[in-house]
């Protein structure tokens, strides 16, 4: 692949350009101690990049719980309560090291910028960080159906940019969001733990210090 098929880039939110799953997690386990289920620090990663629906239902099974819709709905609420005020006083201060230097010269190499995002509070994150402008394309939770690792949101971010999956870059620091990527056909930057992002094309520490063109020389090796 050359670099000029890459059209378009498609970035997760959570872990990638800010840093809020440690946020979701803590609101998660207060929510299962309510339920007498104790989550360890190693859940974290499987909830990751998940839907609030199947973290939940993850919890719940974790837990040899069974509840009715109606009980399900609440403990979705309460717990996303706790999140939205844990993040309340997030600003500019809180992106994450090299994550708005590597979007804006990924734009001045003409490539497009979009968030494929699982949650819901994405547009309100990325307006309190003050870079909403930089992307033309917003898919979170609102508007899917599926959770990674269905490839559903990079999907149809594509489609919103009218490019093919293999014209994409998606950058992810969660391993559902990995698989989601490389089943929808995606090209794959996996930012984290190697022994995690296992399956993406090309995985590196973190953003700071690094160039789109690096990346995207060392995809096309």
């Amino acid at each position: 692949m050359s670099r000029s098929t890459v059209k378009c880039m498609l970035f997760d939110l959570d872990g990638v350009i800010v840093d809020t799953a440690k946020h979701h997690f803590d609101a998660w386990c207060d929510m299962a101690d309510e339920l007498g289920i104790a989550l360890v620090d190693s859940d974290e990663e499987f909830l990751k990049g998940v839907s609030r629906v199947d973290s939940l239902e993850w919890i719940l099974q974790k837990g040899g719980l069974v509840l009715d819709s109606n009980t399900k709905l609440a403990l979705m609420e309460r717990k996303n309560s706790r999140y939205l005020r844990l993040i309340g006083d997030m600003g500019p201060a809180d992106i994450l090291p090299g994550a708005e230097e590597f979007i804006r010269k990924a734009i001045d190499l003409g490539i497009q910028i979009g968030l494929g995002s699982s949650s819901k509070n994405a547009p309100k994150i990325l307006k309190a960080i003050g870079l909403e402008d930089l992307f033309e394309v917003v898919i979170d939770g609102n508007r899917i159906t599926l959770s990674k690792p269905d490839p559903e949101v990079f999907l149809l971010g594509a489609s919103a940019f009218g490019v093919a999956p293999s014209e994409c870059l998606v950058i992810e620091d969660a391993a559902s969001g990995v698989t989601a990527g490389k089943a929808g056909g995606f090209l794959v930057l996996g930012v984290g733990s190697s022994e995690v992002l296992h399956e993406a094309d090309l995985i590196v520490p973190e953003l700071k210090n690094l160039s789109p063109q690096q990346v995207l020389d060392n995809l096309c090796q």
